[in-house]
């Protein structure tokens, strides 16, 4: 399993990213994925996952703001991040969940290396 994050970086308050997630070494159309993150003296924490049957999950803190997708032709997963907060600053991993229960991902199976996201004017 690999998982390969882009789109990181530098944005303003209020301003807009998109990451990507490039996967490989399993069935990527049957995978339940997502997107986690992790501030310093944290752990990961999910922010939204998306299912193979494409039904989605939202943390209440990105809810409105964030929005995931998935195009299974490419083996790609997005979560397109705006009206982005200082508070959302942190490293955001790529990642699959070990569980699913009434459409909350619990755990990781696996994660990517990571994309640092800084919200800063």
């Amino acid at each position: 399993v690999q998982l390969v994050e882009s789109g990181g970086g530098l944005v303003q308050p209020g301003g807009s990213l998109r990451l990507s997630c490039a996967a490989s070494g399993f069935t990527f159309s049957s995978a339940d994925m997502g997107w986690a993150r992790q501030v310093p003296g944290k752990g990961l924490e999910w922010m939204s996952a998306i299912y193979s049957g494409g039904s989605t999950y939202y943390a209440d803190s990105v809810k409105g703001r964030f929005t995931i997708s998935r195009d299974n032709a490419k083996n790609t997963v997005y979560l397109q991040m705006n009206s982005l907060k200082p508070e959302d600053t942190a490293v955001y991993y790529c990642a699959t969940p070990r569980a699913v229960v009434a459409g909350t991902p619990f755990g990781f199976g696996s994660w990517g290396q990571g994309t640092q996201v800084t919200v800063s004017s």
